[in-house]
């Protein structure tokens, strides 16, 4: 079977559509009460029409669900890409945001082409419960924006979505209670006519159906110099988003997809956006994981949640104008409840120490910047260093065997383990023979067996008989 052959199959198969039908289908309907406040929200970040930002996450859902390698997975506009684009937007305009959309979406899919999902598989876990925690307090602090600033009327809203979310579970669980909650509130804001802010006190949704064309832009290469450096950098923070994404899923489902499959997906979906005017997405960690929670498993999921947003725009922007932002900011509170990992603070003492300041940086690097990307790039290269610092504390043994001080040597030598060798080797002995013994040990770098070679010089400088085992080291035959 050849590989188009297999992907056409795996993308249409039964199981993947239509397996979960009633589950994929309200999950899908409830998550897009969570896009639609973070596609305004984002799209405000990015400086952009908030209709940019609703309309992008619709043909981001409906591609995805068709192209992507993990079903279920919520891929829309995105808060740490929006902050990439704001400056773009500002220097250049819109038109350019579009362009560097596009190239964004072919770059993804050539990372999918060269299979660069393999490298997800270094990310330690601590920088994946940092990278979902940080997620966690950035969301909370984006809604304690809200409620600082709110009435006693907008208080009691959002708690009483809170406790319709959270006590209708243990009655029924037959219909998500965060699309109960976010419709109870509403109906009960516009039949008293309460005095709520609503989503139509944000921006008003506009009917107008973008149509695909190229962005009106000059095709040079100064173009090309202005965009390219945007597109790379939202290449990689989606490329991080997603993939780490990918990671909690398929550890929630117990499946495992094909991380280069969902690049080319994100990709294609990117590329599409940008061609209807749109800016560039990634998954989303949060409305992902409380996707998967309430019940999706299949395609159908977000192809439901793209045609309902869809809808919700072009046949009911009327209904969409008048849901209370309480009612959301609720659900956005339970999400962050939801997916920060309290079992990680439960544990904390039996937790090594790297594996917590690792965490602990991943999560302040992510608040500091704003930038989840920047917050899990941080924690790897910090995981990195303690990583080679462990790596380097090599074990030295050392005896005296008729006249001759014997250091044996174990663990691996890299440019790091040469000092720690030297400083451990006494010269104050009356002896003067010396074996090296490396037999138990692996050289890694070029640098390590210099170090050993100058070790070695030095000590028939100061007179001493040095034999070396387990090496073929320049000048002297292997024992």
């Amino acid at each position: 079977m050849g590989k188009v052959e297999w992907f056409l199959k795996s993308l249409f198969s039964k199981e993947q559509w239509f397996s979960n039908i009633r589950g994929d289908v309200l999950a899908g309907i409830t998550i897009t009460l969570a896009l639609i406040p973070d596609a305004i929200a984002f799209s405000f970040i990015a400086g952009v029409n908030p209709m940019i930002g609703l309309f992008s996450t619709v043909i981001i859902m409906i591609v995805i669900s068709f192209c992507g390698s993990r079903p279920a997975m919520v891929s829309s506009a995105a808060g740490s890409m929006a902050v990439l684009m704001a400056p773009l937007v500002l220097m250049h305009g819109v038109q350019y945001l579009f362009a560097a959309t596009i190239l964004t979406g072919i770059i993804q899919f050539l990372m999918g082409v060269f299979k660069t999902g393999k490298w997800m598989n270094f990310v330690p876990g601590a920088v994946v419960t940092g990278f979902i925690n940080a997620l966690a307090i950035l969301i909370l602090m984006d809604q304690l924006g809200h409620l600082v600033k709110a009435d006693w009327l907008m208080l009691t809203a959002v708690a009483v979505t809170l406790v319709i979310v959270y006590l209708l579970p243990r009655l029924t669980k037959a219909i998500p209670s965060p699309l109960v909650a976010v419709t109870l509130v509403t109906v009960a804001s516009f039949s008293m006519g309460l005095p709520l802010e609503t989503i139509g006190s944000q921006v008003l949704i506009d009917n107008t159906l973008p149509l695909p064309g190229l962005p009106d832009i000059p095709f040079t290469w100064q173009t090309l110099v202005i965009i390219l450096p945007f597109a790379l950098s939202l290449s990689l923070v989606g490329y991080t988003e997603t993939l780490l994404t990918q990671n909690m899923i398929d550890e929630k489902t117990g499946e495992k997809t094909d991380k280069n499959g969902e690049m080319k997906g994100q990709g294609a979906a990117n590329a599409i956006t940008g061609l209807f005017g749109g800016m560039a997405g990634c998954a989303l960690v949060a409305e992902s994981v409380i996707h998967v929670k309430i019940g999706a498993r299949g395609r159908l999921s977000t192809l439901t949640g793209g045609v309902v947003l869809l809808a919700l725009i072009l046949l009911f922007g009327k209904v969409v104008n008048v849901i209370p932002v309480a009612a959301l900011v609720g659900v956005m509170l339970m999400i962050c409840f939801e997916i920060f990992d309290w079992g990680y603070l439960l544990k904390l003492r039996s937790k090594p120490v790297s594996e917590t300041v690792i965490m602990i940086a991943t999560v302040a690097t992510s608040i500091y910047t704003h930038n989840l990307a920047i917050g899990a790039l941080v924690g790897v290269l910090l995981s990195m260093a303690v990583f080679v610092y462990k790596l380097s504390r090599i074990q030295i043994n050392q005896e005296t065997i008729e006249g001759e001080k014997v250091y044996r040597v174990k663990g691996a030598l890299f440019f790091a383990s040469a000092t720690e060798l030297q400083d451990a080797i006494q010269l104050n002995d009356p002896i003067t023979r010396i074996c090296l013994d490396f037999r138990e040990a692996h050289l890694w770098d070029r640098t390590s067996r210099l170090g050993i070679i100058n070790i070695r010089r030095k000590l028939r400088e100061r007179g001493y008989k040095v034999r070396v085992i387990g090496l073929q080291l320049k000048g002297e035959s292997r024992s």
